[in-house]
């Protein structure tokens, strides 16, 4: 998720001391013998790698222009040469960020001379994996005039932003770029990476990612770079980070300037001007001085088509820590999802229910009222009431937000399915698959898949339930894998980013794949249906895992490679929600990513549903 700029705190230790700390976290690299006061420039400072070779040392009298100031979040100014090609070399950047940590008294177009420390700072901490921006600290500022011309900005375009996205990391270096000469002319973040500090504009260009909270919004500088037709890119593979996406905020304080609003697929049209930041929540960033203005296009929320007599159709929703709580409107708007967008679908699993009192960790963890206040309002948007079935976590045991015990949940059509009942279901307790009479069941429906494998610890259980429809069983299995919370972000000084997330997805994939087997042992032909939040691609491990064996078939690799996505994460339209089928559904199904959410501004989920139709 993203957020606005994390403040970075002054340094109150010595700076020596901060440099061997970072030193020993493999981020930093020391510097070398300062250059003589007379003779240090921007481009000294920064230097041809990621780390400047000036770290830790005092420079006095650095000229140069004010390109921008902010005055909120990390508070500071940014500095760059007049000329913006001062010593000729692509691999050096002529600007620089310096952190006042108060409000900067210089405003943009003051020539002034600066005297600091010059420092690489981690946004994230260097825990996070993040590169580190090059700056200036504890800053003495000497303003010599104002009402300068602003350095020329460079133009940040398809043709100037290589198709290469990194280099690989040194081996020896932990799979590290920082120390690597930057190759601007070969690849995307060498190219950004040259232009750290400096004043860049882009023309008109595509949004990617829509508006959010935190008032930005992505772009792409690449037109054709794995374009859908709905206007956004899609991540298919990990070689495809798509290096011409690019996030965009705004230097003036939302108060004096309000940032505006954007799907994906409007147009970001005209020149949107500004220094080039490097921030916790989205890499490399064009702080806007000057923004363009939105043109919409009118992306409009899909709707699929309704199930005919003989088909079953199955969803995924994640509703996004729904709570009794929570306005009326997020009910309704969820609701009417359900009817107008996704047709009634005859079985619904839910992720991210709430217990009766949402967040407030006192120990409730029943959901009645949650899904009481869910189906009522479906019904009233003109939808079938659905009956629920699910089974109440331990308390603050399954991860999600404190108090809040998310769970799955299933709501089906009486009217169109039954659901076998089979007591016994509890927290703890698994339910397993065994053979009565020639067929596969469940020895308890609703029930637990292997609560108690450590796969799921501090992480949503996957509830299995045993549903009828004209006269055929079919197996579900509702999930919600652990989050990727913890993996390094694209543009990670380590290439590839280590995701260590995928750890125990992989686990919980193995588990629940097991589980399928264990059905289709009992009933070779067994109607199986995995579905949920995944919170992975249908490229990675996690997927890999739940199909091994020819178990299960992920249903979202029918539509075509531009089609496939759930989510839209820092630019990239990427898979995270999935449902998937067994041998026995066959290939005679439709699958549909129904984006209503992800793409807009304007969001009732992060999520966008999924929905499957078949004939048993």
């Amino acid at each position: 998720m993203s957020h606005i700029p994390t403040p970075r705190l002054p340094r109150s230790a010595a700076v020596s001391a901060v440099a061997a700390t970072a030193l020993a976290a493999g981020l930093l690299v020391a510097g070398s013998p300062a250059a003589s006061a007379d003779e240090v420039r921007i481009h000294d400072i920064q230097g041809t790698t990621r780390t400047s070779p000036l770290l830790g040392q005092q420079v006095a009298d650095v000229a140069g222009i004010v390109t921008g100031v902010r005055g909120y979040g990390s508070r500071g100014f940014w500095l760059q040469s007049p000329d913006g090609t001062a010593d000729g070399d692509a691999a050096t950047s002529e600007g620089v960020f310096v952190f006042t940590g108060s409000a900067p008294t210089v405003k943009a177009g003051d020539a002034v001379r600066v005297s600091g420390t010059v420092g690489e700072y981690v946004p994230g901490g260097t825990g996070s994996g993040n590169q580190s921006l090059t700056q200036l600290t504890r800053p003495t500022v000497t303003v010599e005039s104002s009402g300068n011309a602003l350095p020329e900005p460079v133009a940040v375009t398809a043709k100037s932003v290589p198709d290469r996205y990194a280099p690989a990391g040194d081996p020896a270096r932990d799979g590290s770029i920082d120390a690597l000469p930057l190759r601007p002319h070969a690849y995307a973040l060498d190219r950004y990476e040259s232009l750290e500090g400096m004043n860049v504009r882009i023309g008109s260009s595509r949004v990617v990612g829509a508006t959010d909270p935190y008032n930005e919004l992505w772009v792409t500088v690449k037109p054709h770079e794995n374009a859908n037709r709905r206007g956004g890119t899609v991540y298919g593979s990990y070689a495809a980070q798509n290096g011409g996406r690019l996030q965009v905020q705004q230097l003036a304080p939302v108060s004096e300037q309000p940032f505006p609003k954007a799907d994906v697929g409007d147009v970001l049209r005209g020149t949107t001007e500004g220094p080039l930041d490097f921030n916790q929540y989205g890499g490399y960033t064009l702080v806007a001085r000057e923004l363009g203005d939105v043109r919409g296009k009118g992306l409009e929320r899909e709707r699929t088509r309704k199930q005919g007599k003989g088909e079953l159709a199955v969803a995924t929703y994640n509703v996004e820590n729904l709570d009794p709580g929570d306005p009326q409107a997020k009910f309704d708007a969820l609701a009417g999802a359900v009817v107008e967008n996704l047709a009634s679908p005859d079985i619904v699993a839910l992720e991210e229910i709430q217990d009766d009192n949402g967040a407030k960790n006192d120990g409730t963890v029943s959901a009645e009222t949650t899904l009481r206040k869910f189906t009522d309002a479906i019904v009233a948007a003109g939808g079938p009431r659905y009956a629920w079935r699910s089974i109440d976590p331990e308390n603050n045991k399954d991860g999600g937000e404190p108090g809040g015990n998310i769970r799955q949940v299933f709501l089906y059509n009486p009217g169109r399915v039954s659901f076998t009942e089979r007591p016994g279901g509890d927290a703890t307790t698994p339910t397993e698959a065994v053979r009565i009479k020639g067929r596969a069941a469940l020895t308890r429906s609703p029930g637990r898949v292997d609560p108690g494998n450590a796969a799921w610890t501090n992480s949503r259980k996957p509830l299995a339930g045993e549903f009828v429809f004209r006269g055929r069983t079919v197996f579900v299995i509702a999930n919600h894998f652990a989050s990727k919370g913890g993996d390094e972000g694209l543009t990670s000084h380590r290439q590839p980013p280590r995701r260590s997330s995928e750890e125990q997805r992989l686990r919980q994939a193995q588990a629940v794949n097991g589980f399928v087997k264990d059905i289709r042992e009992a009933q070779r032909n067994a109607d199986v249906v995995v579905l949920g939040d995944i919170n992975d691609f249908e490229f990675s491990g996690t997927t890999e895992a739940l199909t091994d064996g020819g178990a299960l078939r992920a249903a979202v690799t029918s539509l075509p490679r531009s089609e496939r996505y759930s989510y839209v994460y820092q630019g990239n339209s990427q898979v995270l929600d999935q449902i998937l089928t067994s041998p026995g559904v066959g290939h005679r199904f439709s699958y549909d990513s129904v984006h209503i959410n992800a793409e807009f501004a304007e969001q009732n989920s992060d999520h966008d549903p999924q929905v499957l139709r078949f004939r048993p």
